[in-house]
């Protein structure tokens, strides 16, 4: 659970991966989520390809783009 002050780092979205995120992995169920709607898995170099090969194996996958500053 995350505190009010929020996490120190974002960290990968990869299932036990505590690394730094570095990429934002956008994504979208057409099935769920309006065309323009995206979800975001947080990754770090080591994981990027493996959650975008994951969303496109299932046709989710829209794009991926450096982590903003701003996060």
């Amino acid at each position: 659970m995350l505190s009010d002050e929020g996490p120190d780092e974002l960290t990968c979205s990869s299932k036990g991966c505590t690394a730094p995120a570095t990429a934002e992995v956008r994504w979208n169920n057409p099935k769920l989520h309006t065309p323009d709607r995206r979800k975001v898995w947080l990754a770090c170099p080591d994981h990027t390809e493996h959650l975008q090969s994951f969303l496109s194996a299932r046709g989710f996958w829209r794009e991926t783009v450096p982590l903003s500053p701003d996060a």
